[in-house]
């Protein structure tokens, strides 16, 4: 690892060379770093400008390969050219000396005798570690090796990229406007969970344990006698890949059914499990000997909350019913760009996208195609996803790709629907009605909370003489309605929390005796009650964004 300044400058000549000299500039590089640009790589085509992009950041070294490897995972943020280009990143490179291996090894486990054998010849080597066989317990094993010094240079490029990134925002609206500083922390982040093998065995753990129950998918077993943040030991998948369509004919195995089984166990993930494969590329899948879907590498997995689930069943049942309004607020709900956006125009693009799927059911949808729409619309209005939803996307675009690979007719909405169907269901559950209920409550509760301090500011500003505020018949009266509406608001809260409360309680304690006959028309009269209130609460809360 050399010094700072040599690496801003060989930074700025990588960009140079591969014709980002505007970059260069904007970063201030070009005057704390004078030099004869580069002449340019000779080919027999010129390079796109994406392929540019992929060959310097190749050549800047694995934060930067990782960092493209990131960007790949994000097509609300780049053109479908890039996400392409970047996908290819290469993370190939020399392979660490069997004496540094063998040092890491006895630093981290005492020595390389732990293991019954150890091939130093690597199965493969990536710019973050290497992946060598062993036998642990005359059990066949995968040990992945973290390369030494690559955490140092990894934190001097993060921590010069935030450098930056911060030049460029003040020097370049595209940068200020696409908030640069945060998507470089976003991105430091997802790099530094990469580089700890602890939370990767964890992550493969956490699989494990959900797919437990189903003996059609194998997730390697974690050896954490022989696992720390350095090295981590799994046990080994063997199998046919399954991008390798011949062999896969040739073992009389069943494509079709493959790619609605390999695609249902990553929709499982999501929307069952809420922890999802961010990397579902084919080499990471294995069709073992039993027919079994082996899955490796959990250095990079996404999550999605209840929220978010709560905000794609908001889209898809828009998007259904063809409703632009719903559509558009569930978009400006999962925005997290600082930059205003443009609520009319974004609409009507809304409404233009609605129109291009209406007639679709949730069962024949282009998954892909609505997913590319989608994204290009937010791009437009440079609109940024959370980064969990926008992986989710890409996993789901990669997901149809796999299952098309293996059967040309193959549907990814086929295998969505139920889950899609079951997702809405849950949207307007009694549990999700309950858990936003709670929500408005907590929130009267903190208003009360607040009320005496806001009135004691109150009274001492009218006791220092301070701002007047004077009120004509028609703004009294709009006042007066407004704090009814806010009265009737707060007591239908807290009676449907109430009338949950009650038909919970009853459902939960009532087994037997006469409570048990009663116990139906009681707690769906309550629940009913709990509904009616929270379409009151739901109505209200609309007309009162529509009149801000």
């Amino acid at each position: 690892m050399g010094s700072r300044a040599e690496r801003y400058r060989e930074i700025a000549e990588v960009f140079s060379v591969h014709g980002f000299g505007f970059v260069v500039s904007t970063l201030g590089l070009s005057e704390r770093f004078p030099f004869r640009r580069m002449p340019r790589h000779e080919s027999g085509q010129a390079y796109s400008r994406p392929e540019h992009v992929r060959l310097a950041l190749e050549e800047l070294g694995p934060t930067f390969v990782k960092i493209g490897q990131i960007l790949s995972t994000r097509p609300d943020l780049l053109p479908p050219p890039y996400v392409k280009e970047l996908s290819r990143l290469q993370d190939q490179v020399g392979p660490v000396p069997g004496a540094d291996v063998t040092a890491v090894l006895t630093e981290e486990l005492g020595s390389t005798g732990v293991f019954d054998s150890f091939d130093r010849q690597p199965l493969a080597s990536a710019s973050i570690g290497q992946a060598h066989a062993a036998t642990l317990d005359g059990v066949e094993v995968v040990v992945k090796v973290r390369r030494p010094g690559v955490v140092e240079t990894v934190n001097q490029d993060l921590d010069i990229l935030e450098n930056l990134a911060q030049q460029a925002s003040r020097r370049w609206d595209f940068a200020r406007d696409n908030d640069a500083p945060g998507l470089v922390r976003e991105f430091a982040e997802t790099l530094r969970h990469e580089l700890d093998y602890l939370r990767e065995g964890r992550n493969a753990e956490q699989f494990a344990h959900n797919f437990a129950d189903d003996p059609k998918v194998h997730i390697p077993a974690v050896h954490w006698e022989t696992t720390t943040s350095r090295v981590l030991t799994l046990e080994r998948v063997r199998g046919i890949k399954i991008y390798d369509v011949d062999a896969l004919s040739a073992a009389g195995i069943d494509r079709s059914e493959l790619a609605e089984r390999a695609t249902g166990v990553l929709c499982r993930m999501v929307f069952e499990h809420g922890l999802f494969h961010a990397d579902p590329h084919p080499g990471n899948f294995f069709v073992e000997e039993d027919g079994a879907l082996g899955i490796i590498d959990f250095g990079m997995v996404g999550t999605i909350d209840d929220e978010l689930k709560e905000n794609l069943g908001d889209i898809l049942v828009a998007i259904v019913r063809g409703d632009t309004s719903r559509a558009t607020a569930a978009l400006l709900r999962l925005n997290q760009s600082p930059e205003k956006v443009n609520r009319a125009a974004l609409k009507q693009d809304t409404a233009t996208l609605i129109d291009r799927f209406s007639g679709h059911s949730m069962s024949d949808f282009p998954v892909s195609a609505l997913i590319n729409d989608i994204l290009r619309m937010l791009r437009r209005h440079r609109l940024h996803l959370p980064n969990d939803l926008a992986m989710l996307f890409k996993m789901l675009v990669m997901a149809e790709g796999l299952g098309r690979r293996l059967d040309p007719e193959f549907q990814l909405a086929g295998v969505l629907a139920p889950f899609t169907r079951r997702l809405v269901i849950q949207r307007y559950s009694v549990d999700a009605l309950r858990r936003r209920l709670g929500q408005v409550v907590d929130e009267v509760r903190q208003a009360g909370e607040d009320a005496p301090r806001l009135l004691q500011s109150l009274v001492e500003l009218v006791e220092r003489g301070g701002p007047q505020l004077t009120l004509g018949p028609d703004e009294l009266e709009h006042q007066l309605t407004q704090s009814q509406l806010t009265g009737n608001r707060i007591v239908a809260g807290l009676l449907a929390a109430s009338f949950i409360h009650v038909a919970g309680g009853i459902v939960a304690t009532s087994t037997t005796g006469r409570t048990a006959v009663l116990r139906a028309p009681v707690a769906a009269a309550s629940a009913g009650a709990a509904g009616l209130l929270g379409g009151y609460l739901a109505h209200t809360g609309r007309r009162r964004r529509r009149r801000r």
